[in-house]
């Protein structure tokens, strides 16, 4: 399949323009584990913008045990790195929002939730094993008339053996959202693996950096195999990214 999809679309330099929109990264400074200040978030999305990207959705980490963040801090953080500057303009804040007990409870209180555009609310959970209830969680979220966005499901490796989830999680309405460094095989050769076979079955409908810090960037610009899938999912046309609008 790697051969195939290689020859179809050469190596070339990367350019996601034809993107337009980063939907998922931590350029928010110092509220998780993403940007540590405003000056980093900065150069980040600066290196972005050289990158092609025209438009961007920060998406913190609202993770209770560790990250507790409220839409008032979000708004804070996007200030502060707004400031008085027309060039940051071109960036929202949405969340990215892990399926925890405090998740579960915003729910169940009908709390406004963060959304990265229209109703679509991007979740993620852990990555050692799913919930035992995953299903009634998202079953629980289109309930309260959201669309729920899975962050990056090929980083969930122990479901590379029981590909059929991926196959309920899509009949359930779920969108995917695949992470463009899964493609450099930056998290490792399962989620690299399990990133193409989305591909060929057409199950994604966004992708996202992710992008937490310098290194991230730095792979974002010097891997050789994020481009040819970047342009093969374009050509597709299923991607949502490019007619995000702000």
């Amino acid at each position: 399949m790697f051969s195939i999809f290689k020859r179809k679309y050469p190596s070339v330099p990367p350019n996601f323009s034809g993107l337009k929109t980063d939907m998922h990264s931590h350029l928010l400074p110092g509220i998780d584990d993403g940007s540590a200040d405003r000056d980093m978030s900065i150069e980040l999305k600066k290196g972005l913008e050289d990158l092609g990207y025209s438009q961007f959705v920060a998406t913190p980490h609202i993770m209770w045990d560790m990250y507790k963040n409220t839409t008032a801090t979000i708004d804070t953080a996007l200030k502060n790195l707004q400031g008085v500057d027309s060039a940051h303009t071109n960036i929202r804040a949405a969340a990215e929002y892990y399926m925890d007990d405090y998740f579960d409870g915003q729910l169940k209180a009908e709390q406004p939730l963060l959304t990265i555009s229209g109703k679509k609310v991007l979740v993620e959970f852990s990555f050692i094993a799913a919930p035992i209830d995953l299903k009634e969680q998202l079953f629980n979220l289109q309930i309260k008339g959201y669309e729920p966005v899975l962050a990056h499901p090929e980083r969930y490796a122990y479901f590379a053996g029981h590909k059929t989830v991926f196959d309920d999680f899509k009949s359930m309405g779920c969108l995917f959202q695949l992470n463009l460094l899964s493609l450099a095989g930056y998290y490792g050769r399962v989620p690299q693996e399990l990133a193409h076979w989305l591909i060929s079955k057409n199950y994604i409908d966004f992708v996202g950096t992710d992008l937490h810090h310098h290194r991230h960037l730095h792979t974002l610009r010097s891997s050789k195999s994020i481009m040819p899938a970047v342009q093969q999912l374009l050509a597709g046309g299923r991607l949502l990214n490019p007619s995000m609008a702000f």
